[in-house]
């Protein structure tokens, strides 16, 4: 009987692409030991670079890791993008059309359609509006309603981009009834962190009203 590369016999056909199997898609050997690095290098290149830097093909591999745990999908993945275009295209694809293609099992048709169905849901929702805080009293308003009866003293920073709008309200330090430390360290690095054009610094005192 035939073995190939892999040392298994017979063919690859029957073979599954469940993640939890490590098995390569139909039709796809199994990676050498020089496609062992390559994983962590494109994912390298994407968290310095971002999605922008890489071609369709090699963003479709990054999909495919998951469903695929031991192989070398870029063939897959090219030949995804040679059939239907592009990469939005081969998510938007229909799970038939998909399966139509060698090597493409229900594991990466599950990741093809949640990634297609995340990109829906962000396109779809709607940002949370953000409240101006370009007033004193605007400013009394929205602390009145975050901290009027917490029972604990608290040091809260609102952080602001240029037009006022409030990036974040967060509390930094929790104290007791009436001590709360402040470290002005952390409070730079958090401002540089969310980047904030403007913080406002609130403290309570329980025992008296806001």
């Amino acid at each position: 009987m035939a073995r190939n590369r892999a040392g298994r016999s017979g063919g690859r056909d029957d073979l599954p692409d469940d993640p939890d199997s490590g098995a390569a898609p139909a039709g796809f050997a199994e990676a050498e030991p020089h496609f062992l690095g390559h994983r962590e290098r494109l994912r390298e290149r994407f968290r310095k670079a971002g999605g922008e830097a890489l071609p369709d093909y090699e963003l479709l591999e990054l999909v495919l890791f998951r469903a695929v745990v031991r192989a070398d999908v870029k063939p897959l993945a090219k030949a995804l993008i040679d059939r239907f275009g592009s990469f939005a295209e081969v998510v938007g694809a229909p799970p038939g059309r998909l399966r139509e293609v060698k090597g493409v099992g229900e594991a990466i048709v599950t990741e093809l359609k949640l990634i297609g169905a995340a990109v829906e849901r962000v396109t779809r929702g709607q940002v949370r509006a953000r409240p101006v805080l370009s007033s004193w009293s605007a400013v009394i308003a929205h602390c009145r309603a975050s901290m009027a009866f917490v029972e604990q003293e608290q040091f809260r920073i609102l952080f602001l981009d240029k037009r006022n709008q409030l990036i974040l309200d967060e509390v930094q330090q929790r104290g007791t009834v009436d001590h709360t430390p402040v470290y002005p360290r952390e409070v730079v690095k958090r401002a540089l962190e969310v980047a904030a054009s403007a913080i406002i610094l609130v403290h309570n005192h329980p025992t008296v009203a806001l």
